[in-house]
């Protein structure tokens, strides 16, 4: 009896295990979800051989399947990702909806800017370290805009520089009143000035100051060509990004009759523009070197004004200030 009883255990016991063989073979399930479409980790379990097991407690593989699993899960969920991709493609954040773009955009010619080319001067002036170019072209933007004034100098000074220093209006007078009174009156001064170990953005706002009323009195005297009958020639040299714009302002006065010539030798093609008492004196030139301009007046008028232009290297023109006195 017990015999048989083993033996029919042993039987049951064969059967189960080779049921239970069958059902772990390597196989591949297309399994399909509720609305149809495949479902990769569903793949993935019917790879590893029948149902997950209850509990969420995972199967054990045997050595050398966890790599296929891994790899067939990845390549699985890539298509996934491939195919969500092709159906809802990504927008860039300024896209609400996609859009078509060309190959290939043709790109509009752009008109060159000129460059600043009245910047070179800064390179003459007598200061013991360079100002930075933000700085120096507003300087001279001022400058340029106060050159007619009849403000006294001081005041000039004062008003080109305040702009950077809004809150110090006291310091920058007194300080004007150093500069005016200084030994650096003028750009040919042969007195070398003290030099700093520093950069501009280093300097105390004091310095800043001082520096920038040193450039904007000699910006100011750059621009200035007083004439008069005992002293009627003055020249004048302004280095351009091209080379040195040079002036030649000869005064004639013969009682209410006034005479202005100006000589010039140009870096560039170039504009002369003399202005005054209503009176307007145009000359140009299509290629670099001298060009001159002259102007008749039936009475001597305070100041004259003098535009130098030149396309290829700046926008704006430069301007300078003819005073004759008696």
């Amino acid at each position: 009896m017990n015999s048989d009883s083993e033996s029919l255990q042993h039987d049951l016991l064969d059967w189960l295990l080779a049921h239970k063989a069958n059902t772990n073979e390597t196989k591949l399930v297309e399994c399909e979800d509720i609305k149809g479409e495949n479902h990769p980790l569903k793949e993935v379990a019917a790879f590893t051989g029948g149902e997950p097991e209850l509990g969420g407690i995972p199967q054990t593989f045997q050595l050398g399947e966890i790599p296929t699993v891994q790899e067939r899960f990845q390549a699985v969920l890539k298509r996934r990702l491939q195919i969500q991709v092709e159906n809802h493609p990504p927008l860039f954040p300024w896209e609400t909806q996609l859009v078509e773009y060309p190959d290939c955009v043709e790109e509009r010619s752009l008109a060159l800017t000129p460059s600043w080319g009245w910047m070179a001067q800064q390179s003459k002036l007598n200061l013991p370290i360079p100002l930075p170019e933000k700085v120096f072209q507003e300087l001279l933007e001022k400058c340029q805009g106060l050159i007619t004034s009849s403000l006294p100098l001081g005041a000039k000074l004062v008003q080109v520089v305040e702009g950077f220093f809004p809150n110090d209006s006291q310091t920058i007078n007194d300080l004007a009143g150093l500069v005016l009174r200084s030994t650096y009156r003028s750009v040919d001064t042969l007195n070398a000035m003290p030099q700093i170990q520093s950069d501009y953005s280093d300097l105390q706002p004091r310095q800043q100051m001082a520096l920038s009323l040193l450039a904007a009195k000699q910006l100011l005297d750059n621009l200035n060509l007083p004439v008069s009958s005992t002293n009627p020639v003055v020249e004048r040299q302004w280095l351009t990004s091209s080379g040195t714009l040079t002036l030649r302002v000869e005064y004639q006065s013969q009682g209410q009759m006034t005479h202005l010539r100006v000589q010039s030798e140009l870096p560039a093609q170039g504009i002369l523009k003399l202005q005054g008492n209503g009176n307007q004196a145009v000359a140009k030139s299509s290629s670099p070197g001298d060009l001159s301009v002259e102007l008749y007046c039936n009475q001597v008028n305070p100041t004259y004004t003098l535009e130098v232009e030149f396309p290829e290297l700046d926008e704006q023109p430069l301007l300078f200030v003819i005073s004759p006195t008696i």
